[in-house]
């Protein structure tokens, strides 16, 4: 039963990018794995049920590699500008479509916006925690963690938006640039005091 729906969310996963949210049905989940619409309903009983727990799915992976980032053994500074690198948008990447896609359609689906909600919070928790730790460990100053967290995924969040949607608009270098330079602000860091942690 539970292969199955890791099966279905991973099937509704691939028709989501294939197609967009908005156009996805249930039908072309069923038909891409050869199963009745009658099978993916005893599942998801709605169509707006299953689209939440494939973005779901789909953003936990992403959540599951940013606490492997987050948690390694090494400075707090050097994981925050891991995450950072590793979470600003690269244009046309499948997992910044997704989420765009899903922020979009969250305002009309009260499923969905629970979802999202929750993974956002997850992904600002996660951040936060980490710009604590720092502070703690005296490697820099920060006085609201939670508010640092905020800004910066509102920034590559914007920055997703821009290289994703608008290709063209912001190049990835020039993207990394501006998030790097926002990281240092919030703590309270010159970038060489930053950079000099990779020498």
């Amino acid at each position: 039963m539970a292969e199955r729906r890791e099966e279905l969310l991973r099937a509704a996963v691939e028709q989501i990018e294939a197609r967009g949210l908005a156009a996805v049905r249930i039908a072309d989940v069923a038909s891409a794995l050869g199963v009745s619409n009658a099978l993916v309903l005893y599942h998801f009983s709605t169509k707006e049920k299953l689209v939440a727990g494939a973005f779901a799915h789909a953003a936990q992976g992403d959540l599951a590699q940013l606490r492997e980032l987050l948690g390694r053994r090494t400075s707090a500074l050097r994981r925050l500008r891991e995450a950072v690198r590793w979470y600003a948008p690269n244009g046309q990447a499948k997992g910044w479509r997704l989420w765009i896609e899903g922020w979009a359609a969250s305002l009309r689906e009260p499923a969905l916006r629970e979802v999202t909600r929750e993974l956002d919070r997850q992904w600002k928790a996660a951040l936060a925690g980490v710009i604590a730790e720092g502070v703690a460990a005296g490697e820099f100053r920060c006085a609201d963690p939670a508010a640092s967290a905020l800004r910066l995924t509102a920034l590559l969040d914007g920055l997703a938006v821009q290289t994703t949607a608008y290709e063209g608009t912001v190049s990835r270098p020039r993207a990394l640039e501006w998030a790097e330079e926002a990281l240092a602000r919030e703590l309270g860091l010159s970038r060489e005091e930053m950079t000099a942690t990779e020498r």
